[in-house]
C-alpha cells in the first residue's frame, strides 16, 4: 500500500512538471522576494499598483502571443497594432469629429482585417510568419509615423480628454478603483479576465485542441479534419485584437498617443511567452505561463527603478532570463519525460 501510494505521489509530481507555467511560477515568486527585500516601495500600495499595471499592458498581449505561438506561428506586428489602432481612434475624434464609439469600432475592425490578412498570406503562400508579419510591423510602424504627421503636423495626437464621451468611455479602459490600500487600473482586471478566458479555451474547449494540434503536429492535424486556415486565422485576429485592446487601454490612461507606441515591446511579448512555457517551435504552452511571464517582467521593471538601479540592466536581465527559461523548459520536459 505504501508503495502504491509513492507510485501516485511520484505520478502527481510528473504531470505537476509537465506544466509548462511551473517554471514561471517559482521564477515570478524569487522576483517578488528579491525586490521586496531590495526595494522597501516595492510593497507599497503604490508600488504594487505600479508594478501591477505595467505587467498588465504586457500580459494581455504575452496571453495572445502566448496562444498563436503555440499554434505555430509568431506575430511581429503586436507591438505596433497598439499605437496603430489608439492613432485611428485619435485621429478620427480629435481631427474628424468622429463619435468616439464609433472610432473605437473601426480602429476594432481595422485590427482585425491586419490579423486576417497575415494569416491569410502566411497560409497561402507557406511564408514564416516571423517574415510576413515583421513586413506588417514595418508599413505599420511607417504608416503611423507619416499619416499622424501629414494630419495633425506632428507625429502625437493629444486632446483627447476634450472629446465627447471620452469620460465615459475611460471608465471602462482608464479608470482606476482601491483594493487593499492600492489604487487598480480597469487593466490589470482585464488581464486576469483574459487570461482566464484564454486558460479555459486552450483547456476546455474544441479550438484549445486545434490550437495545440496545428502547433504541434499541422501535418497530422490536416489529416484528422482540424480547420487549420480557421483556427490560425482566429490565432492572428486574436492578437490584433489583444493590441487594440491594449491601445485603448494606454490612449484612456493618458488621454494621448504617439505615433511610436508600441515599437520594440513585439520582442517582450515573445520573451514573457517563452518565459511562460512556450516552445518556439509551438505545440506547447500556457496562458497563466504568459501571464507569469509578463509579471515577471513588471516586477523587474518597476523593481530596478525602485531600487534605483542603472535602466540598462533590465536589458541584460531579459537576456538571461530568455535563456535561462529555454533550458529550464527543455530540461524540466525531459526528466517529466524520463520519470514517466
Amino acid at each position: 500500500m505504501r508503495a502504491h501510494e509513492q507510485v501516485r505521489t511520484a505520478n502527481r509530481a510528473v504531470k505537476l512538471l509537465r506544466r509548462p507555467e511551473i517554471g514561471a511560477a517559482v521564477a515570478a515568486l524569487a522576483i517578488f522576494t528579491f525586490f521586496s527585500l531590495m526595494a522597501p516601495v516595492f510593497l507599497t500600495p503604490a508600488g504594487v499598483s505600479t508594478w501591477l499595471y505595467s505587467a498588465s499592458l504586457f500580459g494581455i498581449m504575452a496571453v495572445a502571443v502566448a496562444l498563436l505561438m503555440i499554434g505555430g506561428e509568431f506575430d511581429l506586428s503586436a507591438g505596433a497594432m497598439t499605437g496603430t489602432t489608439g492613432l485611428i481612434v485619435g485621429v478620427m475624434t480629435t481631427q474628424w469629429g468622429l463619435n468616439i464609439w464609433l472610432a473605437m469600432v473601426i480602429a476594432l475592425a481595422a485590427a482585425l482585417l491586419i490579423g486576417a490578412g497575415n494569416a491569410f498570406v502566411v497560409m497561402r503562400t507557406g511564408l514564416p510568419s516571423f517574415i510576413v508579419t515583421l513586413a506588417t510591423f514595418f508599413i505599420l510602424q511607417g504608416t503611423n509615423l507619416a499619416v499622424t504627421k501629414l494630419i495633425t503636423g506632428s507625429v502625437a495626437i493629444q486632446g483627447m480628454g476634450a472629446v465627447p464621451g471620452f469620460d465615459v468611455v475611460k471608465v471602462y479602459f482608464g479608470s482606476s478603483f482601491p483594493f487593499l490600500g492600492a489604487d487598480i487600473k480597469i487593466a490589470v482586471v482585464w488581464w486576469i479576465a483574459l487570461t482566464a478566458l484564454a486558460t479555459w479555451v486552450l483547456l476546455r474547449t474544441r479550438a484549445g485542441n486545434w490550437i495545440f494540434a496545428v502547433g504541434g503536429q499541422l501535418a497530422s492535424a490536416r489529416q484528422m479534419g482540424v480547420p487549420v486556415m480557421r483556427s490560425k486565422t482566429g490565432l492572428f485576429m486574436t492578437t490584433a485584437g489583444a493590441g487594440w485592446l491594449v491601445g485603448m487601454l494606454q490612449l484612456f490612461d493618458v488621454s494621448t498617443v504617439q505615433a511610436t507606441t508600441g515599437i520594440g515591446q513585439e520582442f517582450i511579448y515573445i520573451i514573457c511567452a517563452v518565459v511562460g512555457g512556450c516552445l518556439l517551435t509551438g505545440g506547447y504552452g500556457s496562458a497563466i505561463g504568459a501571464a507569469l511571464g509578463a509579471l515577471i517582467y513588471g516586477m523587474t521593471l518597476q523593481g530596478i527603478v525602485f531600487a534605483q538601479w542603472d535602466n540598462n540592466w533590465l536589458k541584460a536581465f531579459l537576456g538571461g532570463m530568455l535563456l535561462l527559461a529555454v533550458l529550464v523548459n527543455l530540461y524540466v520536459r525531459r526528466q517529466a519525460g524520463e520519470r514517466s
